[in-house]
């Protein structure tokens, strides 16, 4: 595969934060390395707290991250060994999130034309105010809200129409790469299909490319070319989203699986849930070695005392796990 096909690459990311009155730190995100090619959609699942979302947004800067390397389309934007910080301002043309809560992510004051064009304004993207309002309802129509939508207010809309509003938004600027974070759980599941099909469409016409961040595996692995499951701050496994799905290799994405529910009850009643025991541990006081090691039925010494590298297996698939001959 060629450099100029990887559009994003993530080295050993890490981003702590410090808990107040003390000399600790939350790990939220702990030595964490991917990349995404040029048009596609790379997934990353994990449990809430797990470090997803704060990948995404350590990606974009919105919060600097505490050490590691990012790479955008050739260009380092963050690098803590050499103190690379680049200016995000021209990169925010190019990158772009949509947040998870369409209900607190939109500014309440403001009207939806206004909230759309905001974008358009700090990059001086039209020439005239004719011009403005024409890309702001051309936005709005590509999203499926209509004109007279734009002097609406955000109360005025649904949960699913006000994610519609977030992604326009997010449009506005003719992104190349946009982080979805959870942008379909505050959702019902009948308007969930819609916004993932929208998102499917939007890439089609667009070329854009997509991390899509979300803890319902079965929606990532509709929408997701590559899938990377996390773990209390650490990616445990990666893989093409079949080759995840059927032959998952790690314990913890084995469970993940397990949990994803069958329509056919027959089906559902010969599958069996692997069921993990005790609870996820405190990412102020992670175990050592293997972060999974405290709920994993196969974890002995060697878990306690050493992490596992996470390793290429097999072409294309990653995963970080000292007993995989045991686990498969």
């Amino acid at each position: 595969m060629n450099k100029e096909d990887i559009l994003l690459e993530v080295s050993h990311l890490k981003q702590y934060f410090p808990v107040a009155g003390t000399n600790k730190s939350v790990k939220a995100v702990d030595d964490v390395s991917f990349f995404i090619k040029r048009g596609e959609t790379f997934g990353l699942v994990g449990e809430s707290g797990c470090g997803k979302t704060t990948t995404g947004r350590s990606i974009l800067r919105l919060t600097e991250p505490t050490s590691g390397k990012i790479v955008y389309d050739g260009n380092v934007i963050f690098d803590s060994e050499t103190g690379t910080k680049a200016n995000m301002l021209p990169y925010r043309r190019k990158m772009q999130i949509v947040f998870q809560d369409p209900y607190a992510s939109l500014d309440p004051r403001m009207t939806v034309g206004d909230i759309v064009g905001e974008a358009l304004d700090i990059h001086k993207l039209y020439k005239s105010k004719e011009e403005r309002r024409e890309k702001i309802l051309d936005l709005l129509s590509t999203v499926g809200l209509n004109s007279e939508h734009a002097n609406r207010y955000p109360h005025e809309f649904s949960g699913g129409q006000r994610q519609r509003i977030g992604i326009a938004r997010a449009l506005a600027v003719n992104p190349e790469f946009i982080v979805c974070d959870e942008p379909v759980s505050a959702l019902d599941v009948s308007i969930q299909a819609q916004v993932v099909n929208m998102f499917e469409d939007l890439q089609k016409k667009m070329g854009l490319t997509y991390l899509f961040i979300a803890h319902d595996l079965s929606i990532v692995n509709h929408i997701s070319d590559r899938i990377g499951v996390m773990y209390l701050g650490h990616m445990v496994e990666l893989a093409d989203s079949d080759e995840l799905i059927f032959h998952s290799m790690h314990p913890y994405t084995k469970s993940l699986i397990s949990a994803i529910p069958i329509a056919d009850p027959k089906t559902a009643r010969a599958s069996k849930r692997i069921i993990l025991n005790g609870d996820v541990p405190s990412p102020v006081n992670p175990p050592s070695g293997c972060p999974f090691r405290t709920r994993c039925p196969y974890a002995d010494d060697l878990c306690a005392q050493k992490t596992p590298e996470f390793k290429e297996v097999k072409p294309g698939h990653y995963a970080a796990c000292h007993h995989l001959d045991k686990v498969n």
